[in-house]
């Protein structure tokens, strides 16, 4: 008797595997897919720009996201460097006074002014960098700390050695390697 229930099991975990494993994509009725040209037609609708990620989370305020992102760059300085301005002035109430500058010798309408047109810049012919203390948004490297960068600039003064615990988020690399090939990223854990 016991020899049976055991047999029943088994032809029941036979039959449950069996059944679980088979689908209707079977390899053996594999039909192409049919060559249809892509639609491109329609309308587009920007839906998010990031030129500098963290800039657009931090300045942009959640009532204006919509109107930030499809505003065309040019644009964007005029409609927003004054609202930028005054989220910079909240943060460091140091960037009140017009002659305080940051580590770019920029006061806040200058600061701001830079910012406000969400565009990475890229140097084709120089240092690819975010920060590096000489070259200024040049592009950015995978390495480049921005948020520490941002943080310097924000908090730091004319000369980063303001607020010394608000000018760097203490993340000193990334947790894996960058390749030293194409395309640069480090590999998946």
């Amino acid at each position: 008797m016991k020899l049976n229930n055991i047999k029943l099991i088994a032809i029941a975990m036979l039959v449950s595997f069996t059944a679980f494993n088979c689908s209707n994509d079977d390899d053996n009725n594999f039909v192409p897919m049919q060559q249809t040209p892509l639609d491109f037609s329609g309308t587009y609708v920007q839906e998010d720009q990031m030129g500098r990620p963290a800039i657009n989370t931090v300045f942009v305020s959640p009532e204006d996201k919509n109107t930030f992102n499809v505003t065309v760059p040019s644009g964007q300085n005029a409609a927003f460097q004054s609202k930028f301005q005054d989220k910079l002035e909240a943060l460091n109430p140091a960037h009140t006074d017009p002659m305080y500058t940051n580590a770019l010798g920029f006061n806040a309408e200058q600061f701001t002014g830079a910012l406000a047109t969400d565009v990475l810049t890229v140097s084709l012919t120089g240092t690819t960098t975010f920060f590096d203390g000489t070259n200024v948004l040049t592009g950015r490297a995978l390495g480049d700390d921005v948020i520490s960068t941002e943080l310097l600039l924000i908090f730091g003064g004319p000369t980063g050695a303001d607020n010394p615990g608000l000018t760097n988020d203490n993340v000193s690399a990334n947790d894996k390697p960058f390749s030293a090939s194409f395309p640069y990223l480090a590999s998946p854990w």
